[in-house]
């Protein structure tokens, strides 16, 4: 049997096995919740090793008709966009369950259950390779997501969840238009026959339909990723969420979109990406300074969090939009990246939470002296999310504004201030948060804590350092995606010595 299809199967039947459950046993439940999602993970590490990296295209793949007509395939597979971000669902779905041990009083075996079925449809929007199926495992996520904040969510729950709920739902909406104007055109929802017929040029769409259907799906994975200005449902959805339900949100379900831009708007609608890709990098560009300027001011710690997270999806979709090799790898590589460091600085934030009632900044003052460890830790989260060297952000975003520079090189300077902003807003609240005169006395780190914790500091300096451990497979699909959307352009670069002009011809790579 596909082992892909057994690593959707175990989230699944987990999340069934959960249900039939007894309510009394809480621990139990804790404990079987962590079980399912620790097989999971080290199925999916299995499918990585297993990965062939010299072999081009979807592997793991399983092509089975579902329904004869309309045409639709139960069709996954993984290629370097998609295998490390199943890895990353599979590898943070543990510690959200560890995040929530203590902090989930209510409705115990209900939340559990609900963070297996996200994790299920996670895994299927990255493997997916039918649109219908696709959208299915893309609808999916809304409602454990939606349950999360509407249930055991904080503050202002029923306004966030309301916000959240419309917002995505509208632009799936869209999204579905656009399905199902390409399976009355092709015949099939089939991912792999809808790219074939574009490329063979069976399916010829006038400019007016692909910017259309380009504007329509972009849309949706816009929203999804909280480009401005579709950003707004952001910060309450943030803020309401519990941690777990938070980390998720960032540190995986955003990246929902940007794959989905790679997957589908780039190699579907080629023209009207390049015909976009300028609005779209100014779009990029603003969501970078206008995140880390709004985090500047923010009084809360989660919300500030919630605005670096925005700032740096910027730099992801300014690199897809370069249409250079260097871009749309480090693209790749900073969605694995934010997901490794939000995702850690969310799970700090709520145990942070655990310990006071408040996240008001200047409730906070001595922190690193009560509890000197677990400021450590979020020193380190914190460094690596401003991209010091020897880190794994620095990696991304040095890919990003290098293919930004070979694209047009104002973009990179641009962008690079978001870095600078970053550094700004990240210190000077690390700064009145944990230094000066201690208030009160915090418990430090605990067992379960470094369990969560250690994971996702490893892989920080893991993919600051061993960057080979993941680009090769990352570098060639890109390669491939560049060929099908045919944005593999050359481009000119001029350079001005003392001894005359010279220029450069590269192949955008």
């Amino acid at each position: 049997m596909n082992p892909l299809d057994i690593l959707l199967l175990v989230p699944l039947a987990g999340f069934l096995l959960m249900l039939v459950l007894p309510k009394a046993g809480t621990g139990p439940i804790r404990v079987f919740a962590l079980i399912i999602s620790v097989v999971a993970f080290l199925m999916s590490l299995g499918i990585a090793i297993g990965y062939k990296s010299g072999v081009p295209g979807q592997q793991f793949v399983t092509d089975l008709i579902w329904i004869q007509n309309p045409n639709i395939h139960y069709h996954v597979g993984l290629d370097g966009l998609s295998l490390w971000l199943v890895v990353l669902t599979t590898f943070l779905t543990p510690i959200g369950i560890l995040l929530s041990w203590q902090s989930v009083r209510k409705d115990i075996k209900p939340f559990f259950a609900l963070l297996l079925l996200l994790e299920f449809a996670l895994i299927g929007v990255f493997s997916a390779l039918d649109l219908v199926i696709y959208y299915g495992f893309w609808e999916l996520t809304l409602l454990p997501m939606y349950l999360f904040i509407g249930v055991w969510g904080s503050g202002s729950r029923s306004a966030a969840t309301m916000k959240f709920f419309l917002y995505t739902f509208a632009g799936s909406v869209l999204m579905l238009a656009g399905i199902i104007f390409l399976a009355g055109r092709v015949g099939t929802t089939n991912y792999s026959a809808v790219l074939d017929a574009v490329n063979s040029g069976k399916l010829a769409l006038s400019a007016t339909e692909e910017l259309l259907l380009f504007l329509g799906f972009f849309t949706a994975f816009a929203i999804k990723l909280a480009l401005f200005p579709l950003h707004t449902w952001l910060p309450s959805a943030y803020a309401s969420a519990p941690a777990a339900a938070t980390m998720m949100l960032a540190a995986v379900m955003a990246k929902m979109g940007t794959y989905s831009i790679m997957r589908f708007c780039l190699p579907l609608f080629p023209s009207a990406a390049r015909r976009c890709a300028n609005f779209i990098i100014v779009l990029a560009i603003v969501t970078i300074l206008y995140g880390a300027l709004v985090a500047l001011v923010q009084p809360n710690i989660k919300r500030l969090v919630a605005y670096s997270s925005m700032s740096h999806i910027g730099f992801v979709v300014l690199g897809i939009f370069s249409f250079t090799q260097l871009g749309l790898d480090g693209a790749v590589y900073q969605m694995l990246c934010h997901g490794v460091t939000t995702g850690c600085l969310f799970v700090l934030i709520g145990f942070l939470s655990h310990r006071r009632p408040t996240l008001d900044i200047a409730d906070y003052s001595g922190v690193a002296t009560a509890a000197p460890w677990f400021s450590t830790a979020f020193l380190i989260a914190t460094l690596a999310s401003i991209g010091l060297p020897l880190l794994n952000n620095f990696v991304g975003e040095f890919l990003i504004l290098q293919g930004a520079a070979q694209a047009y090189f104002p973009y990179a300077v641009w962008a690079a201030l978001g870095v600078i902003l970053s550094a700004c807003y990240m210190l000077w609240m690390y700064q009145r948060v944990f230094y000066g005169e201690s208030r009160e006395r915090l418990p430090d780190m605990n067992l379960r804590e470094w369990f969560c914790v250690v994971p996702l500091i490893a892989a920080m300096f893991w993919m600051g350092i061993g960057t080979q451990t993941f680009l090769p497979v990352i570098s060639a699909t890109n390669a491939k995606l560049l060929e099908q959307s045919r944005a593999n352009e050359p481009f000119r670069v001029q350079l001005g010595t003392q001894f005359g002009n010279q220029e450069l011809v590269a192949n955008g790579r």
